[in-house]
């Protein structure tokens, strides 16, 4: 093998999905990766859009809405104002936030999986457009806190870069990015975890995304359940 060869390899090892299954550190997306969250999302988007002054028939499929961070994402998906957007997001939260666990539950086979990488010696944690609290919170509802190392959403409407949440997970781990792997749901998670030097594994599983945009993003590899997950993950 020439030092030429040599090169290329290791540098596909470190951009490409490879080593995926040997990397120290798996940062998980939550919203339709580690949660079926889609149908409360839509029903509560849909009721507050509806109440906004949009006929039914103007909203088109609401999953759109699922990953990028509010209140961003009405203005990217529905054309509203920046103040439009905002207070959309502010009646959004107000009806979201009073729901319970039954909102957000892990998808089924997600808590085994956690535990098996854990057991593997997997630092685990998650990066999402969520604000922290709630997060924080959901994650909890879910009974998967306990698998995490950390936990971490966006802390201001501001912070529109989830690739900037992701540095955050890293460097409170004490990370760099070649030590990790995204895992999420939409076109969004990849693109910010190849921001933040990182492959990105997608699944389908949430529903969330059409078919081909995880391909078409750029994830390095697809999982359409838990079990193509764990696959993946644990090599």
């Amino acid at each position: 093998m020439t030092q030429l060869t040599r090169v290329a390899d290791q540098r596909e090892a470190t951009l490409g999905c490879k080593d995926v299954s040997c990397r120290p550190c798996v940062i998980f997306d939550f919203d339709g990766t580690l949660a079926d969250t889609m149908p409360s999302i839509v029903n509560v988007a849909r009721e507050v859009l509806c109440g906004f002054g949009f006929a039914e028939g103007e909203l088109g499929d609401l999953r759109r809405l699922v990953g990028p961070p509010f209140p961003q994402a009405f203005s990217d998906v529905y054309g509203l104002s920046a103040s439009d957007a905002a207070e959309v997001t502010r009646r959004y939260r107000a009806i979201y936030g009073s729901l319970g666990p039954e909102a957000w539950p892990a998808f089924a086979g997600m808590p085994q999986l956690l535990g098996d990488l854990q057991a593997a010696g997997r630092v685990l944690a998650v990066a999402s457009s969520k604000r922290d609290q709630l997060l924080k919170r959901c994650v909890k509802d879910a009974r998967i806190e306990s698998y995490f190392s950390l936990v971490c959403g966006k802390q201001d409407d501001r912070l529109s870069s989830k690739s900037v949440t992701i540095g955050t997970v890293l460097s409170e781990l004490g990370l760099q990015s070649k030590d990790a792997v995204m895992v999420g749901d939409r076109c969004s998670d990849v693109q910010a975890a190849r921001e933040a030097g990182m492959p990105c594994v997608g699944v389908y599983f949430g529903d969330t995304a059409p078919a081909g945009e995880l391909e078409q993003a750029g994830a390095c590899a697809i999982a359409h359940n838990v079990v193509e997950l764990g696959d993946i993950l644990l090599g």
